[in-house]
């Protein structure tokens, strides 16, 4: 089972490249975030025709996230993160496949620090601790998939210059610290089970020319429950999609996952 995380930045915008990469790449569920695209408005007869079914959770003009499939079974099993009834903002979604628990994540920026949207960030980190946890205590297959918006260390293996980004949300040892604290729980990072060391990025900026002088970071995190990472084969980014014709910033981040034994 191929799960795969994609933030489009825009799905409507992105739809040609979505497309493009569901007949090429076939990825058995795909965890899309910043769909900007209110709920009544989500292309699903497209994705229908491209033989996926689909978990919305859509906003107008920012955030959604969703779960896509090409497998029969299905279920939605939550919609927005739990521990605070008052947050609007479109950035959970989970659901399980054949067995598999599969979660899309649209971690806020947080942008700029020593603002609320940092503290934001903050609680909104802790919420999903907490849920990591109780996903947990389930002992079943689960992968949290999604951008995080946090980089997870200031070394080149994350982050092509730890200067530039020193003063960005992304990259705070809070930021980095509430990361560890749900790693810490049990959970396995999909890409560095692959790749231990050495620079892997997940996003390229649009400005200064970043991605032709390879200037990125790693956001785009799957993390895996154990039971989860007992099925682990490979994962991978699939960096060459970042560079086509009116593609998304981030690159398509994935995790194969074995088939459970009869």
């Amino acid at each position: 089972m191929r799960i795969v995380s994609y933030n489009l930045n825009g799905i409507r915008a992105r739809m040609e490249r979505l497309l493009e990469y569901l007949s090429e790449q076939k990825p058995d569920v795909v965890c899309l975030q910043e769909l900007k695209c209110a709920q009544e408005t989500l292309p699903d007869a497209e994705i229908q025709a491209a033989g996926y079914k689909a978990v919305w959770h859509g906003q107008k003009g920012f955030n959604g996230v969703a779960v896509l499939t090409r497998r029969d079974n299905i279920v939605e099993r939550r919609i927005g993160l739990p521990g605070d009834p008052e947050d609007v903002q479109s950035r959970y979604a989970e659901a399980e496949v054949d067995g598999v628990i599969v979660a899309s994540i649209y971690l806020p920026n947080g942008n700029p620090i020593g603002t609320e949207k940092f503290d934001y960030k903050l609680r909104w980190l802790e919420r999903l601790r907490a849920h990591a946890a109780e996903l947990l205590a389930e002992e079943k297959p689960v992968v949290l998939a999604g951008d995080y918006n946090v980089i997870p260390t200031s070394t080149h293996d994350d982050v092509f210059s730890r200067r530039a980004m020193a003063n960005d949300a992304l990259m705070q040892p809070e930021s980095q610290a509430a990361f560890r604290t749900i790693l810490n729980q049990g959970w396995t990072d999909a890409i560095r089970t692959r790749f231990p060391e050495g620079p892997v990025y997940t996003f390229w900026d649009y400005q200064a020319g970043a991605w032709r002088r390879d200037a990125g970071f790693r956001i785009d995190h799957l993390l895996l429950s154990p039971t989860a990472a007992d099925r682990f084969l490979d994962a991978g980014v699939d960096k060459d999609y970042r560079g086509r014709e009116k593609a998304s910033d981030h690159a398509p981040t994935w995790v194969e996952l074995d088939e459970p034994e009869a």
